[in-house]
């Protein structure tokens, strides 16, 4: 007896169709898989055994042999007990081979034979869409997940008798899922009306929110650093669907959209702890998943206290911020992780925190220039905004203004300048002005005649690299398009090049 179940391999962040190929015949009672699995796979045929057992169903005393095809992929999930068990009912005449022959199945068995969710149902979902498949067949956990993707039928089964009971009637069954709201997800982010004063941090991070512009803060602790930096997504614009979907490809390959939360519908924030590993922030292993860069993509990933963190990591920065993707090559292939998130930082201006205040500061002149050397010029190169965080004022806090700009009115302007940039690049895969390339620039940014003459003179008195030179136009341009203005004037281009060239230690 032989037959054929469709299901899927994780690579990267899409999924590969495997072919589950059963084959029962006479010969020596043994169960054997091949086809490049794991060990974690191979463990399928005792949690499929017992599963099916615990149902009344045992499997006959002959040879079964069980192939996942193509042999080149490597497979290492327990995404494939659905399936199999899927192939030993078909083979055992319990449900009819054709009600699974164009369907794609995923899930983990439990030995009671419950179904269990796994990651990577989404990607697996739009690979069955791709191959013209119209039903998907998932554990009823990762249904909502998987209905993301329109136009194919999701069945959600809670209990492998479940599936049996489907392949018997399929028509209007009552097993396929069907969605009756938009998931929305209730997460909030702290709003700017918090920050009393701080007007300097304020503007640098509307700047940063409305161009996507990378952003480091420097001040003692306590200041406001990080309760900026978690503020910026509050302003950002709202995601779009297709990168809802693109962000949820991502988190779904990581395992974390959950059957409350099937889709991520807010800008990601990702604040790792500045003892991260190499691997942690860029993504790997032996089948690589993403890092905390590729789980930042469209939103902000915002490192503290970042000279503490090891340099070789920090230089594993440089790629990312330039490319906005990363790739990770192992000897099973070449995987693209996309990373185009806006960096926001924040460090203090020396090792004890307190510089320039010589009453407080304990450092030495030789420790402060070590500890801002940490972070090497390539890295500071990419990094469109620098702002000094002072301490708030004992009247700030006191007495705030009533006045204090918060998130919705930032947010209106970041929401502005993003629809002028949006119908300025609309034939163009462009989205924000950090993404301008250099042969773009001339085309975009047009500066009037005092604006070239302030850069003239800058380039000249402060040697200039071409990339500084880019960098400071392009936030020219966000500063233009926060103001309403077509050209680039003088004092868009001195606010740049404030930003861009602000000492970390004043």
């Amino acid at each position: 007896m032989f037959c054929k179940i469709l299901s899927s391999a994780i690579s990267g962040l899409s999924c590969r169709p495997v072919y589950i190929e059963l084959d029962i015949s006479s010969g020596m009672p043994v169960f054997i898989m091949i086809g490049s699995v794991s060990a974690k796979v191979r463990e399928a045929q005792d949690r499929v055994r017992t599963a099916l057992k615990n149902m009344d169903i045992f499997l006959p005393a002959k040879r079964i042999t069980i192939n996942l095809a193509p042999g080149d992929i490597k497979k290492d999930s327990t995404r494939f007990d659905l399936p199999i068990a899927a192939a030993l009912l078909v083979a055992l005449e319990k449900i009819p081979e054709q009600s699974v022959k164009d369907c794609m199945i995923i899930g983990e068995l439990h030995l009671n034979g419950e179904t269990e969710s796994v990651p990577g149902i989404l990607p697996g979902i739009i690979s069955a869409k791709e191959l013209g498949i119209n039903t998907c067949i998932v554990p009823y956990a990762n249904a909502a997940e998987a209905s993301n993707v329109g136009g194919i039928t999701v069945v959600g089964i809670k209990h492998l008798s479940e599936l049996i009971e489907y392949c018997s009637a399929p028509e209007n069954s009552p097993f396929i899922y069907r969605r009756e709201t938009n998931a929305k997800q209730n997460r909030t982010y702290p709003d700017f009306k918090d920050i009393h004063g701080q007007p300097a941090v304020k503007r640098a991070a509307l700047i940063a929110a409305a161009g996507f512009h990378n952003i480091l803060m420097c001040g003692p602790p306590g200041s406001g650093k990080s309760m900026a930096a978690k503020r910026i997504p509050s302003i950002m614009p709202e995601l779009t669907r297709q990168e809802q979907l693109e962000v949820s490809r991502i988190y779904s390959i990581a395992g974390m959209l959950t059957e409350d939360d099937p889709i991520v519908t807010k800008r990601p924030f990702r604040a790792p702890h500045h003892s991260l590993s190499a691997q942690a922030l860029c993504g790997g292993g032996h089948i690589p998943r993403p890092g905390e860069i590729t789980l930042a993509h469209r939103g902000v990933l915002f490192l503290d206290e970042l000279p503490e963190m090891p340099a070789r990591v920090i230089e594993h920065l440089r790629g990312p911020l330039e490319d906005h993707s990363i790739l990770i090559s192992r000897s099973t292939g070449s995987f693209l992780f996309p990373s185009h998130f806006l960096f926001a930082a924040a460090m203090n201006p020396c090792p004890c925190g307190h510089y320039p205040d010589m009453n407080k500061c304990t450092c030495t002149r030789h420790e402060i220039q070590s500890y801002l050397a940490r972070i090497s010029k390539p890295v500071l190169d990419r990094i469109d905004i620098r702002v000094n965080v002072p301490p708030p004022t004992y009247g700030d806090l006191e007495n705030p203004s009533a006045d204090e700009t918060g998130s919705t009115q930032m947010k209106l302007l970041v929401e502005k300048a993003f629809h002028i940039q949006t119908e300025r690049y609309s034939s163009y895969d462009i989205c924000f002005n950090s993404e301008l390339k250099a042969s773009d620039i001339k085309k975009f940014c047009p500066v009037t005649r005092e604006g070239r003459r302030i850069l003239e003179i800058s380039f000249s008195k402060f040697d200039l690299s071409a990339r500084a030179y880019h960098r400071i136009l392009k936030l020219s341009r966000t500063i233009a398009d926060l103001d309403g203005s077509d050209y680039i004037t003088e004092a868009h281009i001195s606010e740049a090049f404030l930003f861009r060239n602000q000492p970390l230690a004043p």
